[in-house]
C-alpha cells in the first residue's frame, strides 16, 4: 500500500543557485516534519548530490518534493528528473569509485546509503529519474529550552 500524498512541490534545477534552493527546501521541509538533525543532514546531502547530478550530467531538470503521511508517520519523497543523455550502465554507475567526471564516484551509491528507499530509472537518450524516500524515525526530537 502506498502512503497518501499530502503535498508536492516542484523545484527547478538549472543553475548553482537552484542547487542551494533545493538544499534549503529539503532542510526546511524535513525539519517541519520532525526529522532529527542527523536525518536532515543525510537527506540534504543526498538531495544535494542528486540535484548536482541532474544539473551537471543531465543538463538541468527539476526536483519533485512530496510530503507523505502513513498514519502517524511522515516522510519525504524526492524525485530528481532530467532529460539528459541517461545512464548507459546503471550497475557500473552505482559502483563506488566510478565516475564520468572529476568527482570521487560516490554520488549515486553514497546517496543510496543515506536514505531508506532509492530508485533509479534511466534510459539512454531519454534522461534519468532518481527517487529517494525517507521517513521520520520513531526517536523523539531533542528538547529545546528546558534543562
Amino acid at each position: 500500500m502506498h502512503a497518501p500524498i499530502v503535498s508536492t512541490t516542484r523545484v527547478p534545477i538549472g543553475s548553482d543557485a537552484d542547487l542551494a534552493w533545493v538544499r534549503q527546501q529539503v532542510r526546511r521541509s524535513a525539519a517541519d516534519l520532525g526529522f532529527n538533525l542527523v536525518q536532515q543532514t543525510k537527506l540534504v546531502t543526498a538531495a544535494s548530490e542528486l540535484a548536482r547530478n541532474a544539473l551537471v550530467h543531465g543538463g538541468g531538470g527539476h526536483m519533485e518534493m512530496t510530503v507523505l503521511a502513513e498514519g502517524a508517520h511522515h516522510g519525504l519523497r524526492l524525485s530528481f528528473v532530467d532529460a539528459g543523455p541517461g545512464i548507459r550502465d546503471v550497475d557500473l554507475a552505482m559502483t563506488d569509485g566510478w565516475t564520468t567526471g572529476n568527482g570521487l564516484g560516490m554520488g549515486l551509491s553514497g546517496a543510496k546509503r543515506l536514505v531508506r528507499e532509492f530508485a533509479l530509472d534511466s534510459r539512454p537518450g531519454e534522461g534519468t529519474t532518481v527517487t529517494i524516500t525517507d521517513w521520520v524515525s520513531g526517536l523523539p526530537a531533542p528538547r529545546t529550552g528546558a534543562p
